[in-house]
């Protein structure tokens, strides 16, 4: 089992001193039993809290730990390691003795049949969580998961236990990942074809605190926006493009709903449907559909949209009142509807291309 190479375990921590001893304990003792070539290299947020004179007095010459003192967070600190290690092969394990260090040679042993990626899973046949882990983090995760189904079918690609090759890791392009899902980001980012996940039994901390908050929940999301940029490139633009159209629609119905509930005609109620609609959809995409484009003038931008969206509502207004005219039984609702699905083409292609242009488009540079 990877005979004469290296393997070098990254284990992020912060405030583990606790759980450090025990867990190195149980890696000595995979070592000694499979003769692997490992070693282990702590990733510490300079936690002041013991872990470096820890490790110094153990005086184990396979274990490092590098204390860091900026750009702190898990994925940074896994990165950093991952960049900085000597080993062919490379672990990401947490401190915290949720993973079990036993379940390395399984995983190890997935790459040397041919995997790119292998998860120590919870949810594939085999694999467990503790009793007491509880019904709102399991749906939780299960969310999380289900969130990451478009870049892999793994069944627990949120697992903060996996390995693969250096030069599967080297392969990486714009590694920028936040939160703590730095499996998923290696996933995407390194093209791992084939994840394979082998059971491991997921044990609750016993020692410190939980690292995941409501905060790194909200990181996720804006992370999965990040890799939906990435790999589907233009085309994440136009589902965001779509996604702040349809919540524009709303605000455009709900505006024309209410100046009818007020007794103005619908020609007029819904030109101030399409006039509050455009500066609403304005703010949305320059934060989040175009936002690689949100050092530019915003002013310039503003301008730039509100002319080219004028032709989209020329043809907006044009089509709805055409609709009115031939079925005059139809809600003014129904018309305004059908005029901004003619005018969504013809915005989302100015906008991407003239409003808000770019020399080049970094999508791992979206925040």
């Amino acid at each position: 089992m990877l005979t004469g190479r290296r393997v070098t375990v990254v284990v992020p921590t912060y405030r583990e001193a606790e759980n450090l001893p025990i867990l190195l304990d149980r890696i000595a003792r995979v070592r000694q039993d499979t003769g692997l070539e490992l070693d282990v290299l702590i990733m510490d947020d300079d936690s002041k809290d013991g872990s470096a004179e820890l490790v110094q007095r153990r005086g184990e010459a396979w274990v490092a730990l590098i204390t860091r003192t900026s750009d702190r967070g898990l994925s940074p600190a896994v990165l950093d390691g991952m960049r900085r290690a000597g080993g062919d092969v490379l672990v990401c394990m947490d401190a915290d003795l949720s993973h079990p260090p036993e379940a390395l040679p399984d995983l190890l042993r997935a790459l040397d049949e041919g995997a790119d990626f292998v998860i120590g899973s919870r949810y594939v046949e085999g694999g467990s969580t503790s009793d007491d882990w509880g019904l709102l983090r399991w749906i939780n995760s299960r969310v999380a998961t289900l969130l990451a189904r478009p870049f892999t079918s793994a069944r627990d690609p949120m697992a903060g236990f996996f390995a693969l090759r250096r030069t599967t890791f080297e392969r990486g392009r714009e590694l920028n990942p936040i939160g703590y899902k730095i499996g998923l980001e290696l996933i995407v980012k390194c093209g791992c074809e084939r994840v394979v996940e082998k059971p491991i039994h997921f044990e609750d901390r016993v020692h410190g605190e939980s690292k995941l908050t409501l905060r790194q929940q909200l990181l996720y999301l804006q992370h999965l926006r990040r890799l939906f940029i990435f790999k589907f490139g233009v085309w994440s633009h136009l589902l965001q493009f779509l996604v702040v159209g349809a919540l524009g629609t709303v605000v455009n119905l709900a505006v024309v709903t209410a100046l009818l509930w007020a007794g103005l005609t619908a020609r007029p109620a819904i030109l101030a449907g399409i006039a509050v609609s455009v500066g609403f959809n304005f703010v949305l995409n320059r934060r989040f559909s175009f936002s690689y484009a949100r050092q530019g003038s915003w002013l310039r931008q503003l301008l730039g949209f509100v002319a080219a969206s004028s032709i989209g509502a020329a043809i907006n207004y044009g089509v709805a009142v055409a609709v009115l005219a031939a079925r005059a039984d139809l809600p003014p609702q129904v018309a305004a509807l059908f005029g901004i699905a003619a005018g969504t083409a013809f915005n989302f292609v100015a906008n991407r291309y003239l409003v808000f242009r770019t020399k080049h488009v970094r999508p791992a540079a979206a925040r």
